[in-house]
């Protein structure tokens, strides 16, 4: 059986973005459409389904870390170099937002839960959204 680690991401997320469409409990706000994804971006995402890219990435570093993740660590994976006109370029956060809705939509699907860990809090992939992932990449492994 293959898992996350033995299939090409893009693929990854691209099956798990169609299965996440169906799921009732996963929907993009109203509001989704005008918001930038950090204050580094200049306009809001162009694509039509990226609230469900977002949700399938961030479904796929849950998994991959395998430690509880908070909103500020995931704001820190998502975000970028903010461009200060003539000044230096320097890091900036990703929308905390979006991400908390999104981990919320999961959570309320059951794929993700709470949990603390050795004094980590944060979110964990349950087991059903573990076997949905290792399901996806099995049907990629073997050409599906």
């Amino acid at each position: 059986m293959a898992t996350v680690f033995d299939v090409n991401p893009h693929q990854l997320i691209g099956k798990l973005k169609e299965e996440l469409k169906k799921t009732d409990a996963i929907k993009a706000p109203e509001w989704a459409k005008f918001v930038k994804t950090g204050s580094m971006k200049n306009k809001p995402p162009e694509q039509d389904d990226f609230w469900y890219i977002r949700a399938a990435s961030i479904l796929r570093q849950l998994y991959i870390q395998g430690r509880p993740l908070g909103v500020q660590r995931l704001r820190v994976k998502y975000g970028g170099k903010k461009k200060k006109k003539s000044k230096p370029k320097h890091f900036a956060k990703g929308s905390g937002k979006i991400i908390r809705v999104i981990l919320q939509q999961l959570e309320a699907a059951g794929l993700v839960q709470k949990a603390t860990i050795n004094n980590q809090k944060g979110r964990i992939i349950t087991s059903k959204g573990k076997s949905l992932i290792d399901k996806l990449a099995t049907q990629i492994k073997k050409g599906e």
